[in-house]
């Protein structure tokens, strides 16, 4: 997962133009919502600076809140952000971590995430919840006089839990009603920012194109780019980038080999006192001074979130690690609210279907507190616009994936469907099988882990190997995407069939998973830790994870936690003072168990 505290990849915009005969003469298509400027305040004591804000490409989702830094620390005090009461408590491994909501009387909640401890009232409920139901991993929903709260009372400490990789409070504005995050700079708190986006090349994608039977997808199209460099107060095109066949460059023209396109741009926000990238609020495209379209981001629930991937040209993320995001919708994207277009195209551009096949291009990105940078160039089309191509016949030589219907795909080693809403646009599927004796089923090879799948599917594959009774729940299904792999517990079908539920386009096998996790204790056996804070594990599964685990001393159970690879437990009023002998347990997808046992002396 990207560190983005550390290092931070360059964040990209995808534009597409639209047919000028459908352009509205309009200065702005969108204004800013009226939300509360003075209700909220800024959760911590320290000034914000982020590493992170509002609808940023983040893998599998759009990133819900802002990210603030805590000074390189953990436990800074934590407020809340206006009156309200604690309406949930949630402690997950992953995701946000410790979290608590306040709803607030005026429609709306806010989130505090990747938490530490809580404030000691708060803290000594959920720790009681936690003993009562035997599990650390709880969810818990509160009525309105549990907690109630006012503006600036202290409610926790910030922390690093959860999907978390460096201190910071993860902070969120949520509408109570529809819960969908909102934009947190929008609400007047006090951020300071005077500084531009800053853009570095214009990407340019292949639209409509009819050089072989079977329409291409997205994902199978031409790209090129090239460098901008800033001249005055505007960005133009300069030389430099993916110039090939069909992207070229002839002074400040950018000469495309196609009938329609879709224009790109790699460009990075920045604050006042923060070296973190950050991405854009609004990003407005203009032909010929007449604005076509605009990417607002505010408002995007968790139910559309992983149309991210949609959204965001995801094959370019996965082979050249770069976040394009796209004002064109791609036809499977579901994804309502942040665009708005003048016409019915949804963003795409047949620039010769008015006969001209040149134009001025105009970009505006504008981040939350106003500050915006423009680009600039002329486009132009070298390929003119024929009907008749339109029409060419199918080719029946290619396997064609429609987004909009289910998909089925079976032969002697592997089967699975798509249903309507797995794919965002047609794709030309491939499949290939190659045999390998050393596991138990050939090597199934589905598409290109470019392509991506909207949620998760039922994989079934053939095992060529008969498998003994006693290791048939220790089946795996194996993934690889060509550079990383890793494996899920495969349940068994019929007649040496197994299945398992996946979501990537890759290569999968079967293979035999009995090897249990690796414990690794963090300190002695019969250690004196009379001035430690906890005891831990680290805890590691060759194959898959670790599904379940569990700590007791002297018999009983006590709160284990989880944090990626590392398992503790704080010492709390169920050790007291003097010996004790700890087992922990941890057990795989596929039941393979180990234990270790612990003397030691607090």
């Amino acid at each position: 997962m990207l560190n983005r505290y550390q290092t931070k990849l360059p964040v990209y915009i995808c534009l597409s133009l639209l047919p000028l005969a459908a352009i509205a003469q309009k200065k702005s298509i969108t204004e800013a919502p009226a939300y509360p400027q003075d209700f909220f305040r800024n959760p911590l004591d320290i000034p914000i600076f982020m590493a992170g804000n509002f609808g940023e490409c983040r893998p599998g989702h759009f990133h819900s809140g802002m990210d603030i830094k805590t000074l390189g620390k953990e436990n800074q005090p934590v407020h809340a952000a206006g009156d309200g009461y604690i309406s949930r408590i949630k402690m997950e491994k992953g995701g946000f971590g410790h979290g608590i909501y306040i709803t607030h009387p005026n429609g709306y909640t806010t989130l505090y995430a990747h938490l530490n401890n809580f404030a000691p009232a708060i803290q000594k409920y959920m720790h009681n919840e936690q003993y009562a139901k035997k599990r650390w991993d709880v969810d818990l929903q509160l009525p309105p006089d549990k907690f109630p709260v006012k503006k600036g009372q202290m409610i926790a400490y910030s922390g690093n839990t959860g999907a978390s990789t460096a201190p910071h409070l993860h902070f969120e504005i949520r509408d109570s009603k529809s819960e969908h995050p909102l934009n947190p700079e929008l609400f007047g708190l006090p951020v300071i920012d005077k500084l531009p986006p800053v853009p570095s090349e214009v990407y340019f994608y292949e639209g409509k194109s009819f050089n072989i039977g079977i329409e291409k997808g997205f994902y199978e199209k031409a790209t090129g780019s090239v460098e901008l460099q800033k001249k005055g107060d505007t960005y133009k095109v300069a030389k430099g980038g993916i110039i090939n066949k069909f992207c070229k460059l002839h002074a400040d023209t950018v000469i495309l080999n196609t009938e329609s396109f879709g224009i790109g741009i790699n460009v990075d926000d920045y604050m006042d006192g923060s070296e973190n990238t950050l991405t854009f609020y609004t990003a407005k495209l203009y032909l010929d001074d007449k604005l076509q379209t605009e990417v607002t981001l505010d408002n995007i629930g968790y139910d559309v979130s992983r149309y991210i991937h949609a959204y965001a040209d995801y094959k370019t993320r996965q082979t050249q690690h770069k976040w394009v995001q796209c004002l064109f919708k791609l036809p499977g994207n579901k994804l309502e609210g942040i665009f708005t277009y003048l016409n019915s195209t949804n963003g795409f551009l047949y620039l010769n279907s008015a006969n001209r096949l040149s134009a001025k291009v105009k970009i505006v990105i504008t981040d939350d507190k106003g500050n915006d940078a423009k680009v600039e160039f002329v486009v132009k089309t070298d390929i003119p616009f024929d009907n008749s191509l339109m029409e060419m016949p199918v080719n029946s030589g290619l396997s064609q994936f429609n987004y909009n219907q289910t998909n089925d795909y079976e032969d002697a080693n592997a089967h699975f469907t798509l249903d309507e809403n797995q794919l965002y646009d047609n794709i030309l599927f491939s499949y290939k099988t190659t045999p390998d004796t050393s596991v138990l089923s050939n090597r199934c090879s589905l598409h290109y882990p470019y392509v991506p799948l909207h949620h998760y599917f039922d994989l079934q594959i053939k095992s060529l190997k008969a498998i003994p009774d006693d290791l048939k729940d220790k089946v795996v299904m194996m993934y690889t995407d060509g550079k990383d792999e890793d494996g899920r517990a495969a349940k068994p079908a019929e007649n040496g069939w197994y299945r398992a539920s996946v979501r990537n386009f890759g290569t999968y096998w079967l293979d035999i998973d009995n090897t249990p996790p690796v414990i690794k204790p963090l300190q002695k056996n019969g250690a004196a830790l009379t001035k430690a804070s906890q005891i831990s594990f680290e805890v590691k599964d060759e194959v898959t994870s670790v599904k379940t685990f569990s700590g007791y001393i002297d018999g009983k159970w006590v709160c284990f936690e989880q944090h990626a690879n590392l398992f503790f437990y704080k010492f709390d009023e169920y050790c007291p003072k003097g010996k004790h002998e700890l087992e922990f347990k941890a057990a795989d997808e596929n039941g393979n168990q180990s234990t270790v046992h612990l003397k030691f002396t607090r």
